[in-house]
């Protein structure tokens, strides 16, 4: 999950040196915190979050074919 993750937001951001990803929760649900630079906000949360629920669907869709259940939290730099 944090690699697929990583891998996105990578590629969205212009500063992907800065791109934190910290994975927590137990057995079969995962909690992803993102932190990119301030300024690369807007291209990961996109026009009206677009972008990070697009990102929270392929999460989802990843998850499911593990058998787990994962949220994503995008927060303030």
């Amino acid at each position: 999950m944090k690699d697929l993750m990583e891998y996105i937001a990578k590629s969205l951001v212009e500063h992907p040196e800065d791109v934190q990803i910290h994975e927590s929760g137990s057995g079969d649900r995962v909690r992803l915190e993102l932190k990119v630079n301030a300024a690369d906000m807007g291209r990961v949360i996109g026009k009206s979050g677009r972008v990070a629920n697009a990102i929270r669907a392929l999460l989802r869709v990843a998850a499911e074919q593990q058998g787990k259940q994962v949220t994503l939290d995008v927060l303030e730099p």
